[in-house]
């Protein structure tokens, strides 16, 4: 069993480092020192307060937190979080509006499998719930798949979408973000092929790495810099004793975690110090600006290992979408067949995860979609997150997704395809 012990190893440090901030923070906070102020211990004691909390939440699913929405009729309405559709490693689930007649805009949002909880989009839910019947794919963590459920790849990931909009039905409109925006076109293109009349209504992509050669970021250096080999000798474990997926082959949460934080190591350690003299000082909150977003950011989820390397391997360095050459069971998925359904990419300007051009680049694969169904959107200024979460979807993306939504409602009217001449 390769690796499970690296994987126990792993889990064994994060512990520790959660008892040690739970042991420091109950030391400096026993009654008798308050006899003796001193500064040092009300240091330890925030020291404490933050570690704890920190190396907490890596291993915990964070909650969507919305309880309810103010609607037009003045009163606050429940929210409720249904099931709609339960598979292994992944469910379709709605944001039920109690006692509001259903909105007429039916939307799918297709949540990250990149390490982090479908939760990192709880703003963007937020937002889209006055308005819309909001439906998201909530990935599992693979450590809690029992190895008997069988693998997941890119594959499995491009049927599950297809799946779940095959549930939803023709009248949906399903909007990706980030990573499986690739995937969902394909999805798409994939009902084009086998389901015509599956097909959503729109599509709309936001900061998908399309063609990842595109324009070049971090991200896409570093997939063209390893070999397949060593991403599987570095990166791969075998989950712990400690799970119900014991022995699945994943790219553990925690792995992924080291990296994102590298990546900004100096902005996470000044934040990580700031937040500490704030509680020292008796300024910090449960929900202040700091607690908010790392109890998003550090809870991470483990990938299981097929999906990660197929993810690189066929969308980085073999680009299978960009080239239009991706295969599901054997099966050409021939995007060109996108014919009736509306496609959008939103990107950022300042976005360095997903460049410009990258997710644009869906729109030259369309070759069967009249331009009148295409559109596209570069927000100035803007970075990754702040796409689907922060200000600038908040201003001025949101409202164009929606006028997108609604002007492309009706039932389409089915086109010829465009044949070459002979």
């Amino acid at each position: 069993m390769k690796y499970m012990m690296s994987y126990d190893f792993m889990e064994s440090m994060r512990n520790t480092n959660q008892w040690l901030g739970a042991t420091a923070r109950a030391m400096a906070s026993y009654p008798a020192l308050a006899l003796w102020p001193n500064p040092a211990m009300e240091l330890m004691r925030a020291w404490g307060e933050v570690t704890e909390r920190s190396f907490a939440r890596m291993v915990a699913k964070p909650g969507w937190g919305i309880q309810s929405i103010s609607c037009e009729d003045g009163k606050d309405h429940v929210v409720t979080v249904n099931r709609v559709l339960e598979r292994p490693f992944g469910d379709l689930i709605h944001f039920s509006v109690g006692g509001r007649k259903a909105r007429p805009r039916k939307v799918m949002l297709v949540a990250p499998m990149s390490g982090h909880y479908a939760t990192l989009l709880r703003k963007t839910v937020t937002s889209l719930l006055p308005d819309c019947e909001v439906y998201v794919t909530d990935w599992h963590n693979a450590r809690d798949i029992p190895v008997s459920a069988g693998k997941f790849d890119v594959e499995d990931y491009t049927l599950y979408l297809a799946q779940f909009m095959r549930h939803l039905g023709p009248d949906t409109h399903v909007i990706a973000v980030c990573q499986p925006a690739p995937l969902t076109l394909a999805a798409t293109a994939y009902l084009a092929g086998e389901d015509p009349k599956a097909q959503p209504r729109s599509l709309t992509l936001i900061g998908g790495p399309i063609d990842p050669e595109a324009n070049h970021t971090e991200v896409t250096d570093f997939g063209r810099s390893v070999t397949m080999g060593q991403l599987e000798e570095t990166m791969i474990q075998r989950v712990g004793f400690k799970y119900k997926g014991v022995g699945r082959m994943v790219y553990p949460g925690l792995l992924q975690l080291t990296s994102f934080i590298s990546m900004n190591y100096e902005t996470h350690a000044k934040a990580f110090r700031e937040q500490i003299m704030r509680a020292a000082k008796g300024e910090a909150s449960e929900t202040d600006r700091h607690n908010t977003f790392y109890d998003e950011y550090l809870a991470v989820m483990d990938m299981p290992a097929e999906f990660y390397l197929s993810t690189v391997e066929r969308i980085f360095k073999n680009r299978e979408i960009a080239r239009n050459v991706f295969e599901v069971g054997g099966r050409m998925v021939d995007i060109g067949k996108i014919t009736t359904v509306a496609v959008k990419t939103v990107e950022g300007e300042e976005d360095d995860i997903s460049a410009p051009g990258q997710c644009r680049a869906a729109l030259d694969l369309l070759t069967g979609l009249p331009d009148d169904k295409k559109a596209w959107h570069v927000e100035p200024g803007a970075g990754h997150y702040g796409i689907f979460a922060g200000r600038s979807w908040r201003s001025n993306i949101r409202p164009l997704v929606l006028e997108f939504i609604d002007a492309n409602s009706p039932a389409p009217v089915q086109r010829p395809r465009k044949t070459a001449a002979k």
